[in-house]
């Protein structure tokens, strides 16, 4: 019994970016999970040690964006990492992290990248 798991809108004011500025003051972030597992435990257990805890997801989450990066990419790539070691149960996952009004040379009201696990080889 395969099904998806979602966190979506996870809010974080941060400060990643390449630009001296994006360092200093912080932006408005976006983080949205999804992930694919068997659910039949959970669905007849109605227990949580056989679901995804997606408390976890958040934690793991929160502890990346405390930490200032420059590249969304590496960031994103950090939280598919631990993602990915502490879930094994997910069998597909992915993860978007979405920057507001992210610093071009005109109107972009948001850029966003997305890693999907496992990796395509």
């Amino acid at each position: 019994m395969k099904g998806k798991v979602e966190l979506t809108g996870m809010e974080f004011h941060a400060r990643h970016g390449c630009l001296e500025q994006e360092q200093l003051v912080e932006n408005l972030f976006i983080v949205d999970f999804a992930g694919t597992y068997d659910m039949e435990a959970a669905a007849a257990s109605d227990d949580l040690k056989d679901a995804v805890n997606y408390a976890a997801v958040y934690d793991i989450v929160a502890d990346e964006m405390s930490r200032s990066r420059k590249l969304l990419e590496h960031l994103c790539g950090s939280i598919v990492k631990r993602i990915a070691e502490s879930l094994p149960q997910l069998e597909i996952f992915s993860v978007k992290v979405s920057k507001q009004r992210p610093p071009v040379d005109g109107i972009a009201a948001w850029s966003s990248v997305t890693i999907e696990w496992p990796y395509e080889q």
